[in-house]
């Protein structure tokens, strides 16, 4: 099937059905080369509706995940963007293409060079893709309007939300296996967050995140 067929197919088979109507959304997933993201052994699979294996056992998201997280961050171009699991870049630089800037960063190494190479390629120049661990983000590091975790977590990071400006999201994948939720925490001021808790999904854990205390019996 021709790429342009595929893509094509993949928003609408996939991507409207799960409640993705913004237009610009749309329209930038039209025209986003997936399948140059994808490592070379699954591009046939670049517009399928499965997370595609990556390198150091991770893999990237369904396209309606991500598709969704974008629609539902409703990122505008003055935002910068951090997002947590760079995976191949594909999110980052669907973010790059609605905000001012992207950092994007991978605690494996082989995915952080790859994410990096797939972003030069892109010609993107408004992402910087860093490999280190989220879960450990400095107290000095800058704060930001968006973060997005690209992958799930068994609890909402607090320290992360300490890095939102006043009115910047945070979306993460929250819960455990057979149902997690899309959870996205608006910081509402200084002091005040947020939070509301939208459809479910069940995605792969991100590495470094803290799990809840289990009730030992």
């Amino acid at each position: 099937m021709h790429m342009h067929q595929a893509r094509f197919n993949m928003i609408e088979q996939q991507i409207r059905p799960w409640n993705v109507l913004d237009l610009q959304v749309l329209d930038l997933l039209g025209h986003m080369q997936r399948d140059a993201f994808v490592p070379p052994a699954h591009k046939s699979l670049a517009f399928a509706d499965i997370e595609i294996p990556l390198p150091a056992g991770q893999c990237m998201l369904a396209p309606r995940l991500e598709a969704r997280l974008l629609q539902d961050l409703a990122v505008q171009p003055h935002e910068s963007v951090l997002e947590i699991g760079a995976g191949s870049g594909y999110m980052a630089a669907l973010l790059a293409h609605r905000a001012r800037h992207v950092l994007t960063l991978d605690i494996e190494p082989e995915l952080a060079d790859m994410a990096r190479g797939n972003i030069t390629r892109a010609g993107l120049g408004n992402v910087t893709v860093r490999h280190a661990d989220g879960s450990r983000l400095s107290a000095s590091e800058d704060s930001f309007d968006v973060i997005l975790l690209s992958g799930s977590v068994g609890l909402v990071p607090q320290d992360l939300l300490q890095h939102l400006n006043v009115g910047g999201r945070l979306a993460a994948i929250v819960g455990d296996e057979p149902v997690m939720q899309c959870t996205i925490v608006t910081r509402t001021s200084a002091s005040d967050f947020r939070t509301s808790a939208t459809w479910e999904t069940v995605v792969q854990r991100l590495q470094g995140f803290a799990e809840p205390e289990r009730f030992q019996f």
